[in-house]
């Protein structure tokens, strides 16, 4: 594909008239240049068990062909049809909270047989009867996949023969995973209880990590069967979601992303994301970076919001802010979801790119100019190329572990996550997502890792290397605490990690009324505050940065930095302020060479950059606020592409509330 992806999903069989040719009319108006389609219909492809019918599908392909816009075509298998959860009641998932209910979509057990049979069937005949039209490009199997909480009998003896396979013998089970206590040892492969009650976060994390593995085993299945029927030139996608607060939030909780993603030819994602006066733009720059991550490469915003909610619906400018925020993340596709709004049912008021009357609208029309300036400058914009030398280091292992033992005030892996991620998108400071198991650390010049609660020695002793050898870590609290089964090291905290960090403890308490001694950051006493969960951190080696100020606590260090080997590791025993961490990283990031002129600039100011395919420096500049900005365009001279027009080094660049500016060298 030569071309940058402009589209929208679209649901020909939920209108409630026949507008197609009427749509295309205005898809083509507004630049949209791909569709996606049937994911969310099986009941239409299949209405009883063996009757097939795709004349839906077929009248969408042939109109869209005609109009020269192409079409991504879905495995509807995410919403079973009645007829099979009449005749087949046990495809149904039963969860922790009891047998599913018809109704919703996403209710299904994903290894129940009967399931897995229909699923096939419907898969294979619809890539097949597809595969030879020239409008399809490619295929997204299943759609936002998660294992939905199965866990029923069928589920749990799976479970039986994974931990059989995985680790051998019920004595290696019970010693390695503490099943002593409170009689829970097992003694009799037929006594292997179900998980679903249990009380060791050790046992039940390592369901959630099974549960995970079948989600990326459900998906490696359907990309091979579609693997055989697609043509060389089409591509097979998913589209990943990540942790749900009424928005995208953090890294996935039922989903090992890395693992999940690696069948498929090019990711795929959903960012959705706060709109109006709350839109920063991190939401959309987490995910994006995260997609690009999981293979190095390019990826597709299959669906990100045009309306959505009322709360979402963007202010003037901000629609195109964000589209072009997803390419300059590295996004080769910008998708709506979806083209209309749904005039009945679940998801009514989640409106689309046009509204219930189907109209033109202020935001179908700032979709326009998107489209325009997409078609004009795909040749520069696409495959955007990065070498971030900043990584964040996160884990579904330590996050799962985390919802066992949350902090004090209840947060949760993510937020730890999130409370240093925003804050290196706030310094401009790019960075990708890496794993524990990343053998490359070498790579990246500083490496950010937020809680790595339940982690193996050798991802410790890699991290361990990469400071000795030069790299720079900044650790936040809780991290080396327990080995990867979640059993809590017995030995001097924060375990392996002690010696990068230089620094040892063995008590930590809930804040009440604690600050920084002397506010050593500068930031004022109203964010001079420690929350959540405190280390009372005795340092070896290491320089403190920060003490606690507490009657009772005031011995003790909260922020310590290191010398060890050639690097530098920093060590955030507690949890601060947003302008306490983001002091702490901006220091991290000058102490591993890394600051520039871009991190001059600052959050409303977004700096992203990268090299398209011609070899050619891309900046983009986006201002995340509702004034004017300001600022010298710090570096070779270029040329402005929206604008067409050139830029010297030195000259005032100014940008309007919620705008953008791309410059070229």
């Amino acid at each position: 594909m030569k071309k940058l992806l402009y589209g929208v999903a679209y649901y020909d069989e939920y209108m409630p008239c026949d507008r197609l040719e009427q749509d295309i009319r205005m898809m083509k108006e507004a630049g949209i240049n791909v569709v996606r389609i049937a994911e969310s219909t099986w009941s239409t492809h299949e209405p009883q068990n063996g009757v097939f019918d795709f004349t839906s599908v077929d009248r969408v392909l042939d109109a869209m062909h005609r109009a020269g816009i192409r079409v991504i075509v879905g495995t509807p298998t995410y919403a079973v049809p009645a007829w099979m959860v009449k005749e087949h009641p046990h495809v149904l998932a039963v969860t922790p909270r009891g047998p599913g209910q018809y109704g919703p979509r996403q209710i299904m057990d994903i290894t129940n047989p009967a399931y897995l049979f229909y699923a096939e069937r419907i898969i294979r005949k619809l890539i097949a009867h597809v595969r030879d039209h020239p409008a399809v490009i490619g295929y997204q199997t299943d759609n936002e996949t998660k294992h939905y909480d199965t866990a029923g009998p069928n589920v749990q003896h799976l479970f039986v023969k994974y931990m059989r396979e995985t680790y051998g013998t019920l004595d290696n089970i019970n010693r390695l995973f503490g099943l002593d206590y409170w009689s829970n040892r097992i003694d009799s492969w037929e006594d292997f209880p179900s998980v679903v009650g249990t009380i060791n976060g050790s046992l039940g994390a390592e369901f959630a990590k099974f549960q995970r593995k079948l989600v990326a085993d459900f998906l490696a299945w359907q990309v091979a069967i579609v693997n055989e029927y697609k043509r060389p030139e089409q591509f097979v996608t998913q589209n990943f979601d990540f942790e749900w607060r009424g928005h995208s939030y953090g890294v996935q909780p039922a989903v090992d992303h890395f693992a999940a993603s690696e069948p498929f030819d090019i990711v795929g994602v959903d960012i959705y994301h706060p709109s109006q006066d709350e839109l920063t733009g991190i939401e959309i720059s987490f995910c994006g970076d995260m997609a690009r991550s999981l293979k190095g490469k390019n990826y597709f915003v299959i669906e990100t919001q045009a309306q959505g909610f009322p709360k979402w619906v963007p202010y003037p400018g901000q629609l195109r802010l964000q589209a072009f925020s997803h390419l300059a993340s590295g996004a080769n596709m910008v998708a709506y979801w979806h083209w209309h709004s749904i005039h009945n049912s679940f998801e009514t008021y989640w409106k689309g790119l046009l509204s219930h009357d189907f109209e033109p609208n202020p935001v179908y029309e700032e979709a326009k100019t998107i489209g325009k300036d997409f078609d004009r400058l795909s040749p520069h914009l696409i495959d955007l190329r990065k070498q971030n030398r900043v990584a964040v280091m996160v884990s579904n292992e330590a996050l799962t572990a985390m919802e066992w033992f949350k902090l004090p005030d209840g947060q949760t892996y993510n937020d730890v996550v999130r409370w240093m991620y925003d804050e290196l998108y706030k310094l401009n400071v790019e960075c990708d997502f890496i794993q524990p198991s990343c053998e490359r650390l070498n790579a990246y010049r500083l490496i950010v890792v937020p809680a790595l609660y339940a982690v193996s020695d050798e991802a410790l002793e890699r991290l361990n290397r990469f400071v000795k050898d030069g790299g720079h870590v900044v650790f936040s609290f809780k991290s080396g605490f327990a080995n990867e089964i979640v059993k809590v090291r017995a030995a001097r905290q924060p375990g392996i990690i002690h010696e990068a960090c230089g620094i040892s403890y063995n008590l930590f308490v809930e804040p009440k009324n604690v600050r920084l001694k002397d506010d050593p950051f500068g930031v004022g006493k109203e964010h001079n505050t420690v929350r959540a969960f405190m280390e009372l951190i005795t340092p070896t080696t290491a320089e403190v940065l920060a003490w606690y100020d507490h009657p009772h606590w005031g011995k003790y260090a909260a922020i310590t930095r290191n010398r060890y080997g050639e690097g530098c590791a920093t060590y955030v025993g507690c949890m601060t302020s947003a302008a306490v961490i983001n002091r702490v990283l901006k220091n991290a990031v000058q102490e591993a060479g890394l600051w520039g002129v871009d991190q001059e600039l600052s959050f409303p100011v977004v700096v992203k950059s990268g090299v398209n395919a011609a070899g050619r420096a891309i900046r983009y500049y986006f201002n995340y606020s509702d004034g004017p900005v300001s600022f010298p365009y710090p570096h070779t001279s270029g040329r402005e592409l929206l604008s067409d027009r050139p830029v010297a080094k030195g000259e005032r660049l100014e940008i309007e509330p919620w705008g953008v500016r791309i410059i070229m060298v």
